[in-house]
């Protein structure tokens, strides 16, 4: 405990009363002097003891108990500072300070471990060291110690040091290591077009010769087998891939790794493109004109990315005029270009209410069937004219048919209901908005108009009257084949009786029917969001087994996935590292990218002490390497180089608090007045002697 004084003034009048008083007093001061009257001087002391006594001066006293200094010492944990041997160095070099700095006197050590910043952030040491500095006074801050391998990746916000900065930098001089960087990759891209994705191999550090010069590249595509291909080191390389599925596709690429290299997480990167088409063409007969007709055409004509081909029957069955079918139509119906020549272009044909009239022959309507079986994809939206003679099941095309007609059309009101299956599908899952409560009554009007069906294959998702089929789905071959047994859809885009969800029954209709990977029935998939995963089974069971997901190290984890609604499974799991992620429940397979394409904590690892040295310098700081040794650690004054070879210093603060204050008056008010009345006293009894003496010698 040390003590302090100051002489504080608390005045009794403003203080320009006291200027200006003792501007008076100098000037009666200076009259005494010229008329040479030996008093003066006692005069104006007699002045300064009543202008002090104005000023009210006091003594205070401070009772001060000193503080110890504190060094800041940042340990980077990040993931590049623990490659190699690192780690190691980074415990034995805190280890080493921690002692050095307990030696001093009066120093307090205050420990920051960084660990990895949060989305791929990279290493945020300066965001740390500002940070510590925030909460510690910084007049005690005698210095910080950075351990690092001086891989910092918020460099420029770099805080204003009070004291020397110092760094301990890990690793080694003869440190290589050998990295895939991805400099150009589409988000997007259409499907059967290739796209080019720009990459390259960059060596950083002394490689070895041996190795140097060219690499070998792999690429898998969604988890399929790896394609090598020799690459040379150090030049960009443009990469065509050309994507075949539909939706997200994860493509891997790993360069074949070196023993003695820092790490192998570099030498992988994962890009995910998705599959878009970039035109659909949907082929649109009509046959007979019905007042659902346009509700077809608005459907497809409001997508930009569907080429619509419409061609309408007009002419009334029942007119028996005598003109050839030739001559039925303004422009010829070029029948054999579409469904011979250029079937194979279309993504999707739809049969709206149409009948066999001649106008297609036979082996048209084969064609179309052996379409579907190729991977294509045909919907009937079925009116009378199916029950009839006329009705397409009686053509080629009906040995692709999931059902049969029996003849009978029931002319009733009906609810469309979604069937037990017709719940858990994706094209009219959750269309009657009753969620949980599947039993419960639809909330949207009725049809009037069935066909009646019997079903020989596929899966009936909505039912009309009596759990009759209405709506039946059915994959033919590699293509699918779509059977609505009711022209009365449009009753619901009309809002009889409140309406229905009709345009999006037919959207997603359509488009499973072009196989858009989101409303398949069948499917596994998986998100990351940071490091959790979410992994959705989509299924028609009403169980489904666990899932096997296996690490980019090749371990495993099982999780059994809970259901979520009908027909979807889910999981969520916190994966443990970043990496291609493969999934399999024995059927079916699914690849998650975790992660960034690049971690940015691998995408420089040779330790350097470039970015921290000029902060360094900047405070008379130093930068030692840990692998040449640790260094001392000493105190020096404020204003010196704070380092040399073989040690580093920190600069004592002196830093103190006030324990106790005190303030007392420097003489009571009676001393100030018998002071200044004594000094006045003195120079008249002076003065009054000196006017005696001359009469004195005078007798």
């Amino acid at each position: 405990m040390t003590g302090a004084h100051a002489i504080l003034l608390d005045p009794l009048v403003p203080m320009p009363a006291i200027w200006l008083a003792a501007a008076l007093c100098a000037a009666m001061v200076a009259l005494a002097l010229w008329r040479g009257l030996p008093g003066w001087w006692l005069r104006g002391l007699t002045a300064v003891a009543l202008l002090a006594a104005l000023a009210n001066p006091s003594l205070q006293t401070e009772e001060r108990n000193p503080l110890a200094d504190i060094v800041l010492v940042v340990v980077d944990e990040t993931a590049s500072n623990r490659l190699s041997d690192r780690a190691d160095q980074t415990a034995a070099a805190l280890e080493h300070v921690e002692e050095r700095l307990a030696r001093l006197p009066d120093t307090e050590v205050r420990v920051i471990r960084l660990g990895d910043g949060p989305e791929n952030a990279g290493t945020l040491a300066m965001g740390a060291l500002a940070a510590a500095l925030s909460e510690e006074p910084r007049d005690r801050i005698a210095g910080a110690i950075l351990i690092t391998d001086g891989r910092i990746h918020d460099i420029d916000l770099a805080p204003d040091m009070p004291a020397p900065l110092h760094a301990l930098i890990t690793g080694r001089s003869d440190d290589w290591d050998r990295r895939l960087i991805v400099r150009n990759a589409p988000a997007f891209a259409i499907l059967g077009e290739p796209v080019s994705l720009t990459l390259m191999v960059e060596d950083q550090g002394p490689v070895p010769p041996e190795h140097a010069g060219s690499a070998r590249l792999s690429l898998s595509l969604n988890g399929d087998e790896a394609r090598v291909v020799s690459v040379p080191v150090g030049e960009p390389l443009e990469l065509p891939v050309t994507l075949e599925r539909g939706g997200m596709n994860v493509l891997q690429f790993e360069v074949e790794p070196i023993a003695g290299e820092l790490t192998e997480r570099n030498n992988a990167a994962v890009v995910q493109i998705n599959g878009v088409r970039d035109r659909l063409s949907v082929l649109l007969v009509s046959g007979e004109p019905h007042a659902g007709q346009r509700t077809w055409r608005n459907l497809l004509k409001s997508d930009a990315s569907v080429d619509l081909v419409h061609f309408t029957i007009l002419r009334p069955p029942d007119k028996q005029d005598g003109v050839p079918v030739s001559e039925l139509s303004l422009i010829a119906f070029p029948t054999r270009e579409l469904f011979i020549e250029k079937i194979d272009e279309f993504d999707l044909i739809i049969f709206d209410r149409y009948r066999r009239r001649g106008i297609l022959p036979p082996s048209y309507f084969d064609n179309v069937r052996r379409y579907v079986e190729r991977g294509g994809a045909v919907l009937v939206a079925a009116g009378p004219e199916l029950a009839g003679v006329e009705s397409v099941w009686r053509s080629p095309l009906g040995f692709a048919f999931p059902a049969e007609p029996t003849a009978r059309v029931f002319e009733e009101g009906f609810l469309p209901r979604l069937t037990d299956l017709g719940h858990r599908h994706p094209v009219t899952e959750g269309l009657d908005g009753n969620g949980d409560a599947p039993e419960a009554e639809p909330d949207w009007g009725r049809w009037f108009r069935l066909v009646e069906l019997e079903q020989t294959g596929g899966q009936a998702v909505m039912s009309g009257p009596e759990d009759r089929p209405l709506l039946i789905l059915d994959r033919v071959g590699e293509g699918r084949l779509a059977l609505l047994a009711s022209d009365h859809a449009w009753l619901w885009d009309r809002g009889l009786e409140g309406g229905g969800p009709q345009m999006e029954l037919l959207r997603r209709l359509a488009h499973w029917m072009m196989g858009e990977p989101e409303l398949e029935e069948e499917a596994l998939t998986a998100t990351a969001r940071g490091q959790r995963i979410t992994i959705t089974r989509r299924t028609l069971s009403e169980e489904t087994g666990p899932v096997t997901l296996t690490g980019p190290d090749g371990t495993e984890v099982v999780l059994e996935l809970d259901e979520t609604s009908p027909g979807r499974f889910s999981a969520e799991w916190d994966a443990p590292e970043i990496g291609l992620w493969r999934l399999s429940d024995g059927t079916l397979e699914a690849v998650v990218a975790l992660g960034p394409a690049a971690p940015r904590e691998f995408e420089e690892t040779v330790a350097t002490s470039g970015d921290v040295a000029p902060l360094a310098s900047a405070t008379r700081g130093g930068v030692q390497d840990i692998a040449e040794g640790l260094p001392d650690i000493r105190q020096v004054r404020e204003g010196r180089a704070a380092a040399g070879r073989g040690w580093i210093g920190v600069t004592p603060r002196a830093a103190w608090a006030t324990e106790d204050l005190r303030v007392s008056g420097l003489l009571p008010p009676w001393a100030w007045l018998a002071l200044a009345a004594g000094l006045a006293i003195a120079a008249w009894l002076r003065e009054g002697r000196q006017v005696r003496r001359p009469a004195k010698s005078a007798g």
